[in-house]
């Protein structure tokens, strides 16, 4: 919303946050956070204070992913025909249900394949918090392969499980997408 915002001080502000998180690889971004957060609210609050690994990778990956998710729905917000929000104003409609009634339900339909496709490369960027030593699927992985050495055993149950999700994940998406397109015509 910042990025759509008036004042000029707001959308310089957000663009410069979107495009730095945006341009730093994810791994780095969970690494700065969990190694320098620890530091950064101690010189901050003037006693220790640890970030664990669970905090840093959930904190870390909901940034990047949120300025990823704030460009979808911005351009989403965007592709809403100028016309029908003219008409919810000229109907009388006050801002707060131009939204509600006009904008957002659009907004969706054309926001949802990005945001999919966001999800889904979240699902499996979360194999990246095991870097930090938290025990997620990939790293329990690892620990089962290196303590068996039968790396191709746990590394592809790992990846059928991935699949698993994926397709869960992807069945739902599809579902959703039917549900906020009922009414539309599109052209053959």
């Amino acid at each position: 919303m910042a990025k759509l915002a008036k004042s000029r001080a707001l959308n310089w502000f957000a663009n410069g946050c979107t495009t730095i998180v945006r341009g730093v690889p994810e791994l780095l971004v969970i690494l700065i956070l969990y190694f320098g957060g620890t530091v950064a609210l101690t010189a901050l609050f003037g006693r220790y204070i640890e970030i664990d690994a669970f905090s840093a990778g959930v904190f870390a990956l909901t940034v990047v992913f949120g300025a990823y998710a704030s460009e979808v729905c911005r351009g989403a917000i965007t592709a809403v025909p100028p016309g029908q929000i003219e008409a919810a104003y000229a109907l009388g409609l006050p801002k707060r249900l131009v939204w509600r009634l006009v904008i957002l339900p659009q907004m969706w339909r054309y926001a949802l394949p990005g945001l999919g496709n966001l999800w889904l490369v979240l699902l499996k960027d979360t194999a990246l918090v095991s870097v930090v030593g938290l025990d997620d699927l990939m790293r329990k992985a690892s620990m089962a392969a290196g303590s068996t050495h039968d790396p191709l055993t746990f590394y592809g149950t790992a990846a059928a499980l991935y699949l698993l999700f994926t397709s869960v994940s992807l069945l739902g998406l599809t579902m959703l997408e039917r549900r906020v397109s009922r009414g539309i015509r599109f052209a053959n």
